[in-house]
């Protein structure tokens, strides 16, 4: 049986999930206080460790993480974040074209400061509204450039411009801060094509301006007292990167749930399928069962032609392969945005949540696995720390653990695993900007952790234990290597 069955990995990537020590929660981590019994038992059944995204004490951001541990080095391939958004959102890019990870915006237009770089950021039903408005708009000075706009998610959307001589060696307008100055884009070296695209992008940044001022969806908005949208934002100026496939480069076919378009474009970029799981989002909304379901069911192919994997940019469904897929990557974005909001609860309650989740990810994965056909390897770690009390992106490492589906399925019980309810559920309410003085009572669960029984001395996931962890503390770009010696020295 060893020799004919498929090894293939679930891989969670919990973005953001690394933090430091509150004091509203004693002195410890959200994912110190969580209750995350199924992640506890990943971390007691494997291997652990610390992972630098990218290296030591650099505060990076998701698209540099991402191309790091998934084995492409940032400061070789990385060519800026906007042709990552925008590919994600549905654009098709072509070699020569740039791109923009944008924000819908405020502006105050008599004095150019921007009040908010995020105009709103519930902006699902109007920032299709607006992006159509814009789609395909010209440009009186530079009519040989063609502009496409699709929305994102939240307040952010991708914009694309294509036409002769352009460079993505260029900084954007967004002033990245609050109450300042709308920036101009400016050429970052000295030749034409840059200097030409500084000047495109500026009249572009005047004409989406104009446009939205207009729109009668704004005048809407304005009599209802909330921001307008009048300026979008562009920032992370890039080109498509090219890239050898994810699948070519460690011998894995891959796919990839990722509702949040920039890392969706991500994964196009390496070749790897988009799969489509219905109430995914990206953000606090989100169905995480749809997206363990999906995954689940793209590692226990053989997979059957089916509309179930889009890829934005085509228009267009394709079918699965004949023999599956060996890597499910599963990213999971509301960690990061509680992190972002200061949300020191929430992030607690979503862990809890994505641990649930988990949950019913290793119950379908070990149905499959019953079949004979499969062993399964589920694998946990962030691309980064976003720690509440900074509200932003942090250099902290974060924890990692990898283990057997089976001593997974043994650490809780196979009846356990087998009676886990696979209903969907939504996440905790939002409470962006929460008092960071509010305590978290601690179930009697949480203060009764299992002893670690295989791999190394770890029994708990999170950023604390992962220091005991046998595989110490190691540089993000070594991750797929861990990953593949894991899954070829077990049981051999």
């Amino acid at each position: 049986m060893e020799n004919t069955t498929k090894r293939r990995v679930a891989f969670i990537l919990i973005d953001g999930i690394a933090d430091v020590c509150l004091p509203c929660l004693n002195y410890k981590t959200p994912l110190q206080v969580a209750n995350t019994p199924n992640l506890d038992a990943i971390a007691l059944s494997g291997i652990n460790g610390l992972m630098d995204p990218v290296e030591a004490g650099l505060a990076c951001g998701s698209d540099t993480a991402h191309l790091s541990i998934l084995g492409y080095d940032p400061r070789t391939y990385y060519r800026g974040r906007g042709a990552f958004e925008s590919m994600g959102a549905g654009l098709a890019m072509s070699p020569g074209d740039i791109a923009f990870k944008s924000n819908f915006a405020t502006l105050d237009v008599k004095t150019g400061v921007v009040i908010s770089r995020r105009a709103d950021r519930h902006f699902e039903e109007e920032g299709p509204i607006l992006c159509s408005a814009l789609d395909g708009m010209k440009l009186p000075s530079f009519p040989e450039y063609e502009v496409r706009v699709r929305y994102a998610t939240e307040h952010r959307c991708g914009v694309v411009v294509k036409g002769p001589k352009l460079s993505g060696n260029i900084s954007g307008t967004d002033p990245l801060k609050d109450n300042r100055l709308l920036m101009k884009a400016e050429a970052l070296d000295d030749t034409e094509e840059a200097k030409n695209t500084a000047a495109v992008v500026n009249e572009l940044s005047k004409e989406i301006s104009k446009i939205l001022v207009a729109h009668p969806l704004n005048a809407k908005r304005a009599a209802e007292g909330k921001n307008i949208a009048n300026v979008v934002l562009l920032r992370g100026c890039g080109i498509r990167i090219e890239v050898p496939a994810f699948e070519k480069k460690h011998g894995l076919s891959p796919c990839m749930v990722a509702p949040t378009k920039i890392i969706a474009g991500l994964g196009l970029s390496l070749g790897i399928d988009i799969l489509d799981a219905p109430g995914a989002t990206g953000d606090y909304r989100t169905l995480l069962t749809s997206k363990a379901t999906a995954i689940a069911k793209a590692l226990s192919a053989p997979l059957q032609p089916s509309p179930s994997i889009f890829v934005p940019g085509e228009n267009e469904h394709k079918p699965g392969q004949a023999q599956g897929y060996d890597f499910g990557f599963l990213h999971i974005k509301a960690i990061d945005d509680a992190g972002h909001d200061k949300a020191s609860i929430l992030k607690v309650r979503a862990l809890e949540a994505v641990d649930r989740a988990i949950g019913q990810l290793t119950k379908l994965l070990w149905q499959a696995e019953q079949s004979g056909k499969f062993q399964y390897y589920v694998c946990v770690t962030g691309d980064h720390s976003t720690p509440v009390e900074y509200g932003d992106h942090s250099f902290e490492p974060v924890p990692f653990t990898i283990c057997q589906l089976r001593d997974f399925v043994s650490a809780v019980g196979e009846s356990k695993v087998s009676q886990v309810p696979l209903e969907a559920f939504p996440l905790p309410p939002v409470k962006a900007g929460e008092d960071l003085n509010d305590n978290v009572e601690l179930s009697e669960e949480v203060n009764n952790k299992p002893k670690a029984f295989s791999g190394d001395s770890v029994c708990q996931f999170n950023e604390i234990a992962a220091v005991r962890g046998c595989l110490g503390r190691f540089p993000g770009s070594e991750m797929m290597g861990v990953i593949k010696k894991f899954l070829k020295l077990k049981n051999e």
